[in-house]
Order: C-alpha cells, then sequence, then structure tokens
C-alpha cells in the first residue's frame, strides 16, 4: 500500500514538475524579441507626439512584429482594443444568427453589411498598429489600410440609421440624397486620411488633423441625423423606444472617442508618462469601441421592433443598398492603391 502511495506521489510531482515547464516552453518557442526603443531611435514618421518610449524598432522580419502582438509596446493597447472588439463582434454576429436569417431576409442586408464592416475595421486597424513600424512604406501602406476600413464602416453607419432608424418625417426629408451623399462622405474621408497621412513630413499637425476630421465630421453629421431626429421627436412626444437608449450611448460615446482623437490628451499633460498606457489614441479606440457595440444593438432592436416602417419604405431597395456598397468598398480601396503607389514613387531608393 504504501508502494502504491509513494508511486503515485511520483507521480503527481512529475505532472506538477512538467506543468511548471509550461511557460518556458512558450517562452522558447517564440523568437527573443528586441527590446523596445526611445523615441530618437526611430526615424520621425514612426514618432507620436509626448510619446517617449516603448517604440519597436524598424527594419525587422514580419515575424518579429507579429510576434510582438505577446510584447509590451506603446501600441499593444491599441492592437489589443480592436483585437478583441473583433472577436466580440463574431460572437454578437453568432448571436443574431439565432434569430436574424441574413441568407433569406433581404432587409437583414443593412445589419450584415454592418456587422461586416465592423469587423473589418477593426481587423484593419489592428494590423496597421501592429506592423506599421516595420518600414515607412509599410507605415504607409498599413494606415491606407486601416482608413479603407473606416470607410466602410462610416458608410454601414449611415446605410443602417437610413434603413431602419429613420422616424418617417425624416425620411421623406433625406431619401433622394442621403445614401449617396453618405457614400460621397466616406470616401472624402478615406482620400483625406490618405492624404494627411502621405503628406505627413510637409503637413504641419494641425493641417493633417483637419484633412482627417473635416469629412469625417461632415459624414458623421448626415450619418447620424437620423437618429437625432428621432431621439427629439421621441422626447417630445413621452420616449418608451427600447432602443433610445443605445443610440443616445453611441452618439456619446463617439463624441468622447472624437475628442481624443483630435487632442493628444492625456499625454500632453503628462508628457513621457503616458508611453504604455492610457495614450489618447488608447482611450479614442475604447470609446470607438464602444459607439460601435451600442450602435449594433440598437440596429438591432430596430430591426426588431420597426417592421412595419422599413419594409414598407424599403420593399425594393436591394439593389441600390449592394450597389452603394460596392461602390464605398471599390473606391476606398483604389484610393489607397493610388496613394499607396504615389508614396512608393516618392521613396524611390527606399523601397523596392
Amino acid at each position: 500500500m504504501a508502494t502504491v502511495v509513494m508511486d503515485q506521489i511520483g507521480r503527481l510531482f512529475i505532472n506538477i514538475q512538467q506543468i511548471r515547464q509550461i511557460p518556458s516552453l512558450v517562452e522558447q518557442s517564440i523568437p527573443s524579441l528586441p527590446c523596445t526603443v526611445k523615441d530618437y531611435e526611430v526615424p520621425q514618421i514612426f514618432r507620436e507626439p509626448y510619446i517617449h518610449s516603448g517604440y519597436r524598432p524598424v527594419k525587422q522580419s514580419w515575424r518579429y512584429y507579429f510576434f510582438t502582438l505577446f510584447q509590451r509596446h506603446n501600441e499593444s493597447v491599441n492592437v489589443w482594443s480592436h483585437l478583441i472588439a473583433a472577436l466580440v463582434v463574431i460572437l454578437k454576429f453568432q448571436e443574431l444568427s439565432e434569430t436574424v436569417d441574413f441568407l433569406s431576409d433581404p432587409h437583414a442586408l443593412p445589419l450584415l453589411i454592418l456587422l461586416l464592416c465592423a469587423f473589418t475595421y477593426l481587423v484593419f486597424s489592428s494590423l496597421a498598429h501592429l506592423l506599421h513600424p516595420r518600414s515607412e512604406f509599410a507605415h504607409y501602406s498599413f494606415f491606407f489600410l486601416d482608413y479603407v476600413g473606416v470607410a466602410i464602416y462610416q458608410y454601414s453607419s449611415a446605410l443602417v440609421h437610413y434603413y431602419f432608424s429613420a422616424e418617417e418625417e425624416w425620411y421623406h426629408v433625406i431619401k433622394t440624397f442621403y445614401l449617396p451623399m453618405a457614400t460621397l462622405l466616406a470616401w472624402m474621408s478615406c482620400m483625406g486620411c490618405c492624404y494627411a497621412k502621405s503628406n505627413a513630413k510637409v503637413l504641419r499637425p494641425w493641417a493633417r488633423k483637419l484633412y482627417q476630421v473635416v469629412p469625417a465630421g461632415l459624414a458623421y453629421m448626415l450619418d447620424i441625423s437620423p437618429v437625432v431626429h428621432r431621439i427629439y421627436n421621441c422626447y417630445s412626444s413621452g420616449c418608451t423606444d427600447s432602443s433610445i437608449w443605445y443610440h443616445e450611448c453611441q452618439i456619446i460615446f463617439f463624441l468622447i472617442s472624437a475628442h481624443f482623437f483630435s487632442c493628444p490628451h492625456p499625454e500632453k499633460w503628462f508628457s513621457g508618462k503616458c508611453d504604455i498606457f492610457l495614450q489618447g489614441h488608447q482611450i479614442f479606440h475604447a470609446f470607438l469601441v464602444l459607439c460601435t457595440l451600442a450602435q449594433m444593438e440598437a440596429v438591432h432592436l430596430d430591426y426588431k421592433h420597426r417592421q412595419h416602417f422599413y419594409q414598407v419604405w424599403h420593399s425594393d431597395s436591394t439593389w441600390s443598398v449592394v450597389v452603394s456598397f460596392a461602390l464605398i468598398v471599390s473606391s476606398s480601396i483604389a484610393t489607397a492603391v493610388y496613394m499607396r503607389r504615389r508614396v512608393k514613387i516618392k521613396l524611390g531608393l527606399k523601397e523596392k
């Protein structure tokens, strides 16, 4: 009996020893990563105002930058915040697919486009923040990809607000121009961001923000107008609408995120103290994710409870939705490809 007990204890000890070796085995499977560097050790194009450390060295292998997903650096929060949010969108799609017939219901198409575009912009953003430091050309290329994701998400937001959330009065005011104008402004947002990024060395910081913020701001004012009108009408007549609270949250979260995108706070107040955590762009990411999740919940409720509106107004609009979506996707990709070629020519001997 004692021999059996001792044998079991010996096996348990061996198992514990094997478990304790797992972290070291994982560490050995990941190649050693160079330490992060200071701002003066990377080219100017990679530096962010008031962020002095946590930069990854340039001209490393692609494998290195992929493995920095597990390293602490000044882009870690930006990568993981949108990567985790992309996984949440997948789970949300799985949840909705249990009650929404995305294949057979043509009125579910705008909701499907919103989910697809939300996932796309989150993944593109994660890739941009993870891989851009490899070279100057990679920096431009991946952020152009990021701007494509932003543009198509802007369009998808406009589409679902128009399709599911508009009141009849506002719908009849905007129906002749809303989607074409939303498509144009989304493309202008992509173009403005690409132009600002490609000319970052010659434009002043405020000018770069102007090219980025003005088209996006105009697009947002148009895109959100059906929701703002609905909220106003709801409270004017005694609000009992279950989706209004989520619509209000998405507006509040977006406005907060817009502030942190436009202004380098709080790192401007604590220069060098927010190199890894609590950068303004990280806070922008967090509130933009909250905005997206609140929007998806609000639009889903509108899809469930406003059939008597959208099934009448949009009974034959499936083709227009498909065409306008294809237009914004193709035009945004074409813009990014064109700007990428211009950058490659401008860099000349630096990139082959």
